[in-house]
Order: C-alpha cells, then structure tokens, then sequence
C-alpha cells in the first residue's frame, strides 16, 4: 500500500451542517475493499491549542468550566482555537492571557496532534509556557471560567485517576511528565 495515496474514493460530498466552527459533510465513497459506503466527515474550521503553565516551582493553572456537549463541568489547561493560517504560537498567547491573565516570556511547542482523526480533521498544538508575568483575565463573552493554581504534581494525579477527562489535558500533562522526569524543563 502506497503511503501517500488514499485508497477511499469519493463518488460525492454533501455540506449537511456549517456553522463558523464546524463544517459537517456527507460522502458517499468506495472503501479500500472496493464496497460502496458512506462516511461523515467534521471539519473544523480552527485549530486546537492548548497551554501547560509552568511557575519557577512547576505550580501550573487549570481552568474550570461547564462544557455544553458532555454536559458536565471539566477543568482542563487553557485552551482555544486559533485561526487555520495563524501561528500557533500566536494564538496559544492570545489564549493564555484571555483565559488566564498571563504572559510567557518562554513557550516551547511539545505536540502537534489530531484529534478524532477518524471522523475529524481537527489539527491541534501543546505548548509549554514559562518565566510568566500576571495580568487580568479576559476570557470571551461566552466563557465563564474558574481559575486554579495547582501543583504540576496535583495535575499529573487528576490525570492518573480520571478526574481529568480532557484529551488534549491529558497529553499535555503526560508530554511534560516525561520532559520533567528526563529533565528536558
């Protein structure tokens, strides 16, 4: 199997849904087996980052909020959307001091990933960020946040015991365990 061809075939696509964050379409296709098929596909129309924040101690921040799909209350690093084009690291900083009131003077780019790659084009960024400055937060009008400072330690346990559900948490604060077991921060 040639890597860099697709073996699915598109007979057509149909928009069901658009909406400015997401794009859902319908497409009727040949599988790689040669059957006929259908497969819905979500595009997105941002990327996906998201921030570890780390103080000269590795206290970090969380943000809690209610999320409107699971219909629960989740607490997660900061995290956003940046615009298909932008920089991640641009908008990994917009998103910082909106939902957090804080400036990095060093951030470092730890994952590139796709999430739900099986029905989602959903590219996103991890980012740690350090040596930091405290402003006021400024989250958009939509967001009602709560902030926490925690021990990094105190996160890698949320994780560890499923009291964290994010994935893009949770492979953030995997990622950077590992950088500071292996002292790589």
């Amino acid at each position: 199997m040639d890597e860099n061809k697709t073996p699915w075939q598109t007979l057509d696509k149909k928009e069901i849904y658009k909406n400015p964050w997401i794009t859902v379409n319908h497409h009727n296709v040949i599988t790689p087996n040669g059957n006929i098929g259908i497969y819905g596909t979500v595009n997105f129309s941002h990327t996906a980052i998201g921030i570890i924040v780390l103080d000269e101690e590795y206290n970090t921040y969380i943000v809690g909020q209610y999320r409107f799909p699971l219909n629960l209350y989740s607490w997660e690093i900061p995290e956003g959307g940046g615009e298909k084009g932008e920089d991640p690291l641009i908008s990994a900083k917009r998103e910082l001091s909106e939902e957090c009131g804080i400036e990095a003077r060093d951030w470092r780019l730890i994952q590139k990933f796709h999430l739900s790659n099986s029905v989602s084009n959903e590219t996103g960024y991890l980012f740690i960020a350090q040596n930091l400055s405290y402003f006021d937060a400024h989250p958009d009008d939509n967001e009602e946040l709560k902030i926490k400072k925690i021990p990094f330690k105190e996160l890698f346990k949320m994780v560890l015991d499923g009291t964290i559900t994010d994935a893009m948490t949770i492979m953030a604060v995997y990622k950077t365990n590992y950088l500071i077991q292996n002292k790589k921060i």
